[in-house]
This record gives structure tokens, sequence and C-alpha cells, in this order.
């Protein structure tokens, strides 16, 4: 599982990892049923620490994208269409809100601002 970890973004690791896997579910990269890999083995491959995989998968847990079965694994959670929906707007809304206060910070106008979007929507086509 490629999970993208940037150390010097000011999100902390485990939070970049829960992103990272809540993103597969959400886009379907991961199925319902899908176990992700051990809490050892994710943290081997990322070169991070113990603690911090087992931080990501209980916040994944608490979220209510992930079950965790003691002995078996961590395993994808169906997840009901609408309330996929809301976590995307959630997660939307979260990143606009950060993008927003980042150009008030910069003195970024909201016209450059709605172009810099419109210009990421038009790349992603």
């Amino acid at each position: 599982m490629h999970i993208p970890i940037d150390p010097s973004d000011s999100a902390p690791i485990y939070e970049q990892i829960r992103e990272g896997i809540a993103a597969s579910i959400l886009n379907g990269d991961l199925a319902p049923g899908d176990s992700l890999p051990s809490i050892r083995a994710l943290a081997r491959d990322l070169r991070v620490s113990v603690i911090t995989t087992t931080r990501a998968y209980n916040e994944l847990v608490a979220d209510g994208l992930v079950d965790a079965v003691r002995g078996k694994g961590v395993f994808v959670r169906a997840q009901d269409a609408d309330q996929l929906r809301r976590r995307a707007r959630q997660q939307i809304d979260e990143s606009l809100d950060a993008a927003v206060r980042a150009a008030r910070a910069a003195g970024i106008e909201d016209r450059e601002l709605g172009a810099r979007l419109a210009q990421r929507l038009e790349e992603e086509r």
C-alpha cells in the first residue's frame, strides 16, 4: 500500500497515514472487507514507529471506516454511499477552510484563490 508521507508537512505523520488510507477507502481503491496491512508491516514499509501506525488505525476505527478484529487484523467496513459523500464533503470543507486561512494569511485575494481552485479542477479532468 502506497501512502505518501511528507515529514515537512504540518500534519502529523499518523494523520497523513489516516488520510491516505481514508482516501483509498473513499475513492474505492480499498473495498469493503479488504484487509489493511498489519500495524507492524505498515510501520516497517513507511519507516515510522508502530505507535504512529497504531494511532492512525485507531483514528480510522473511530471514523467508522474500518473494523479491528482482535487476532485477525483490520478490515475496511462496508460504507453507506450517503455516509461516504458526507465524509467526503466534510474533508473537502476542512481542506477549503485551510486553503482560505492560508490565502488570508498570505494576502492572496479571493479571485486568485478561486482561479487556483479552478485550475486544479481542470488539471484533474
